[in-house]
């Protein structure tokens, strides 16, 4: 572990030279690039910084300990050793988290797609409490979150409904949503006050780069319609959406958010991007799982991860078997708590993994 925190440190230092060069400072992709690589470092380095100063100490009081005589200053000594022992015990495990080779999709913007399962209208009407609790988290995380296409529910709510979230590692944050969520409550349209159980299938595609996919566009037709739902009479006149049928695949994805079919198009190449660099990724997941299981899952969007119980008010979420009862906190936003587990049961998977 020390020879790669020395590594680590030396490329610091390395990377804090490179940046303050005229020729980087004035390529914008290279500094970002650089930048980026050098505050993910420093993070590690601070870290390491600390836990040899502590190990240095310990070493100092262990030595006044087998030396001194005097009671007083070996009294100090035993008690700094106490101080110190778990303080670097504390900070090795730390060391070993931040070790844990990042997923290189971690700082992607995502594709979020939010559509209703079983339960007619209540899943729609689900599928669109979903939508907002992501869309609040999206805020109190200062990300940006923008509506691409959406398909209404007859009753409320959305069939479908896709989103552009953008900030700092966004998809290392929600990258844990996908699969099925599932909702126990009353639905309004319900006459008997029975509990129904109705489902929703999120999907979070890490935002594809056009350098990580290669995309013919000889393979993709383009159709234009006229958008539906809010906005104006403007909306309504023009052919603004734009629909795209990638052939290869037979995946179709429409994008209706703004006023302009250009601004259109260049949003549905984006989600059809995405989706078609999501299918690689999980060809990837699905031959590293067929080794290891993952307890957190393979963001497989048949597996069920989460139970919303009104009656309860109560969130459980299926893969690390925590519950917590705040559920009208949980719809307005307050997921952190299930994020952080999820992240910390996927990284203890991941070092014992190495261990063996």
């Amino acid at each position: 572990m020390i020879d790669k925190l020395e590594e680590i440190k030396h490329r610091f230092e390395e990377v804090g030279q490179l940046i303050v060069q005229p020729d980087i400072v004035t390529d914008m992709e290279k500094y970002g690039k650089l930048n980026k690589e050098y505050k993910d470092l420093e993070k590690i380095v601070v870290k390491y910084k600390e836990y040899t100063e502590a190990t240095s100490n310990l070493a100092n009081a262990k030595e006044v300990l087998g030396n001194e005589k005097d009671p007083e200053f070996r009294e100090m000594a035993k008690a700094e050793i106490d101080e110190l022992e778990p303080q670097i015990s504390s900070l090795e495990e730390e060391l070993k988290v931040m070790l844990i080779p990042k997923d290189p999709n971690d700082s992607k913007n995502v594709i979020l797609e939010i559509r209703a399962g079983t339960g007619g209208d209540e899943a729609s009407i689900f599928a669109g409490d979903l939508f907002r609790m992501y869309k609040s988290y999206a805020e109190d995380q200062n990300w940006s979150f923008s509506v691409l296409n959406f398909n209404e529910g007859s009753a409320g709510g959305y069939k479908e409904i896709v989103a552009s979230v953008e900030g700092e590692d966004v998809y290392a944050k929600l990258k844990f949503e996908s699969g099925v969520h599932r909702v126990q409550r009353v639905p309004a349209t319900e006459s008997q006050g029975r509990v129904h159980t109705s489902a929703a299938t999120v999907a979070v595609l890490p935002e594809a780069e056009e350098v990580d996919v290669e995309l013919n566009m000889g393979d993709i037709r383009k159709d234009t319609f006229r958008a539906s739902g809010a906005g104006g009479q403007h909306i309504n006149k023009t052919e603004s959406a734009v629909r795209l049928t990638h052939a290869p695949s037979g995946l179709v994805v429409e994008c209706q958010d703004g006023r302009s079919q250009h601004a259109n198009y260049d949003k549905a190449l984006k989600v059809l991007r995405s989706r078609l660099y999501e299918m690689e990724l999980q060809k990837h997941n699905a031959e590293i799982s067929s080794q290891r299981k993952s307890m957190v899952g393979s963001g497989d969007r048949s597996d069920k991860i989460r139970t919303y119980n009104y009656p309860q008010g109560r969130v459980t979420d299926h893969r690390i078997g925590v519950s917590v009862f705040n559920l009208p906190n949980v719809m307005n936003g307050e997921i952190e708590e299930f994020i952080e587990q999820l992240r910390i049961a996927e990284n203890a998977e991941i070092m014992k993994e190495a261990e063996n």
